[in-house]
């Protein structure tokens, strides 16, 4: 089984996709999906399907997309004997699991080469570090649970791994910085602070890597519209270390023109 959240959904067994059409059903399968090999609770479903509104006798919905799920299950998965559709996806104590040898979690391959490369990062192993953060980052195939009208179980873990996503990336550009890569970075924090006005570590960065490349008067810009967006939105200044990052490149600081851990872990 080949389970795939970063991105459109994607559930299939044996190269045969068993994602549904309809959307309800589709939400199930990705929260059972992302609970591969554990139950998920009759009270966990129905919040997440129906939220505060759920309809009159919800467990009896739920059945009928246990049974939808089944056939499109049974339909995909090569025989084995005495396995049959309800063993895949299995009625619990509590809930409803699906279970499968060998199932590839895309989400937690993410994780697990996201936990590496931080490490290596943490170790000042850099070059190991921004290959193993590309590769990690290069599994996200758009949005979480991009094609799925998702409720707020489905919501709360979509950004666990935004977040996760998130501090890879800026894991992977602060590794670029120490190997000196300034120039091949600037035009991807440029959008990324345009999506983000408020994300001080990415400003930082853009200001790290446009005073490298010899453009500190756009640098310095950087921190002007970042201030101007944190008074006006939260009414408050950049944080310290933003200010003293401002301040270093003023000053021309000759520590930020060298590729190091100091400024570049900003």
């Amino acid at each position: 089984m080949e389970i795939g959240v970063l991105g459109p959904l994607v559930v299939r067994i044996d190269g045969t996709s068993v994602v549904p059409s309809a959307a309800k059903p589709r939400q199930m399968l990705a929260l059972l999906a992302v609970n591969a090999g554990h139950d998920v609770s009759m009270a966990t479903l129905t919040e997440e399907l129906w939220g505060e509104s759920p309809p009159s006798g919800p467990a009896g919905v739920v059945q009928t997309y246990v049974k939808q799920l089944r056939r499109a299950i049974s339909a995909a998965a090569a025989p084995e004997p005495g396995r049959v559709a309800k063993d895949l996806l299995s009625r619990g104590y509590i809930g409803y699991a699906l279970n499968m040898s060998g199932v590839s979690v895309e989400a937690d391959a993410f994780q697990r080469l996201a936990v590496r490369g931080l490490g290596a990062l943490g170790r000042n192993e850099v070059a190991e570090a921004a290959g193993l953060l590309g590769r990690a980052l290069e599994m996200w195939r758009g949005p979480v649970f991009a094609d799925v009208r998702i409720g707020p179980v489905l919501r709360a873990e979509a950004l666990r791994l935004e977040e996760a996503r998130r501090a890879a990336l800026e894991a992977r550009i602060s590794a670029d910085l120490r190997l000196g890569r300034h120039a091949a970075v600037v035009g991807e924090l440029v959008a990324l602070a345009e999506r983000s006005p408020l994300q001080e570590n990415l400003h930082a960065l853009l200001m790290l890597a446009l005073h490298r490349c010899g453009r500190s008067w756009q640098a310095l810009e950087v921190f002007r519209r970042l201030r101007e967006s944190c008074v006006r939105e939260l009414g408050m200044e950049p944080s310290p270390r933003l200010q003293d990052l401002h301040r270093a490149v003023l000053e021309a600081d000759p520590l930020l023109d060298a590729p190091s851990p100091s400024f570049a872990a900003l």
